[in-house]
């Protein structure tokens, strides 16, 4: 491999001076929102200030903006206004937010690869190149208490986003489905706002996964990299679900799905889940049990139901400190014993300068896959019995519509799973043999939005 300064530094410099360039056309379309956007708010709505951003309050997060107008920038869930004049009303019955994000990394992992892979992390796993990883253009209206949600996805990310999503043939009149398909649609679903009681919300299409904190967009984290649980657990589902405002900071959502990262599903059975959230100006709490059958038909472990619980809380402990703690296990009664799971994150967020944030995020997964004398179950997660990483992120925000981060990342496995030096396997017919337990990286990357 080549040493990554003297061809790739100019490389590095031109994209980061392009993206600050892109980002210093000041946006007029969307309104600053009045509270911190959650996962799948829309991307024309700018954040909140960087010191009280959380890793987008649940959507894999708090409900805030998710099903309450998701066009508009989003209000407290139930509060109650006093009643516009007429025009004013009129004027808020209707909105449109148009939004778009796009991200480019440089990495340099410390195993040197030589098939240039940084294995089992999610959307940054390529060494040695500049990456453009994903650039999104979003569109979110309101009319009328009819609600819709569409986000177009290209770049490197994608394809990563879709690598789970069931393969099925096709026919003489019907054509095949799978990642290739999708890769391109991140988000895509229409709702109705009921006048019931505090608010009642039904949306059905696909959506970003409910389960965790982390968010799809890196201007929304706070770090670069995603957690291992981020990656471990499902990024999407396609389905129908409701949400419904018991007070002001509590929300309680159900959903039907076809199931784990599946716009078109792999068995017959469908998955269902309920979420409650809280949320406050300082503090942002979720409680959610996702369950189904999820492995394919005709597995050897026969039909068993997975039982998912995920928890994690986001405390904005002062205006220059916020903390994330994020939890989760499982387990599915099969065929061929137990399988089950048990992971944890933990995170901080310190405010330095105006425009200068430091970030550090350290995660566990542990995940048992059982065996008897009928064989040994597929793993759900990983090829080792567990998985940790350490992360620590400088993060520069010279606008408030770019970002620049400089992140150094630990990944540790209890078996080989990740890429360095030679590596057997072309990566086709031959897979690449994975012999490494543990990788080091360096990553720069630039993101900009509108």
């Amino acid at each position: 491999m080549h040493s990554p300064s003297r061809r790739t530094a100019p490389r590095l410099a031109a994209a980061l001076v392009a993206a600050l360039v892109l980002a210093l056309s000041r946006p007029t379309l969307a309104e600053e929102p009045d509270a911190r956007a959650p996962r799948d708010a829309p991307l024309g709505a700018p954040p909140a200030p960087p010191e009280s951003q959380p890793l987008p309050a649940p959507a894999r997060q708090v409900e805030a903006g998710r099903d309450a107008t998701p066009a508009a920038p989003p209000a407290r869930r139930g509060a109650t206004t006093a009643a516009p004049s007429a025009p004013a009303a009129k004027a808020a019955t209707s909105s449109f937010v148009l939004g778009g994000y796009a991200e480019a990394a440089y990495q340099w992992n410390f195993n040197v690869p030589s098939n240039g892979i940084t294995h089992f992390r999610g959307f940054d796993n390529r060494h040695n190149t500049l990456t453009l990883s994903n650039v999104a253009l979003d569109a979110a209206w309101d009319h009328e208490g009819l609600i819709g949600r569409l986000a177009l996805q290209v770049g490197h990310t994608p394809s990563t986003y879709y690598l789970s999503e069931p393969v099925a043939p096709g026919a003489s009149a019907t054509s095949a489905t799978g990642p290739e398909v999708w890769k391109y649609l991140q988000q895509a679903n229409v709702g109705y706002r009921f006048g019931v009681g505090r608010g009642l919300t039904v949306t059905a299409g696909l959506f970003l996964s409910p389960i965790g904190p982390e968010s799809m967009a890196v201007r929304d984290n706070w770090n670069w990299s995603r957690s291992n649980l981020f990656f471990g657990l499902p990024f999407y589902h396609t389905g129908v679900r409701a949400s419904y405002s018991l007070s002001d900071p509590w929300v309680v959502t159900l959903g039907g799905y076809n199931g784990w990262n599946s716009v078109v599903d792999n068995n017959h059975e469908k998955s269902a889940s309920a979420e409650i959230t809280y949320k406050r100006d300082h503090i942002a709490v979720s409680l959610l049990y996702f369950g189904g059958i999820e492995r394919p038909q005709g597995a050897r472990e026969g039909r068993a139901w997975r039982h998912l619980l995920d928890s994690h809380v986001t405390w904005h402990a002062s205006p220059r400190l916020s903390l994330l703690a994020h939890a989760n296990g499982g387990l599915e009664p099969n065929e061929l014993g137990v399988s089950g799971w048990a992971a944890g994150a933990i995170g901080g967020r310190l405010k330095l300068l105006e425009q200068l944030f430091f970030a550090v995020r350290g995660d566990v997964f542990y995940e048992h896959v059982p065996e008897n004398g009928a064989g040994r179950a597929t793993p759900i997660f990983w090829p080792a019995p567990w998985v940790s990483s350490g992360t620590a992120t400088v993060d520069l925000r010279p606008h408030e519509r770019v970002s620049f981060r400089l992140e150094y990342r630990h990944d540790h496995a209890g078996g080989d799973m990740y890429f360095g030096g030679h590596v057997e396997g072309d990566g086709g017919a031959t897979p690449f043999v994975m012999n490494r337990d543990s990788q080091d990286t360096l990553t720069g990357g630039a993101t900009t939005w509108f």
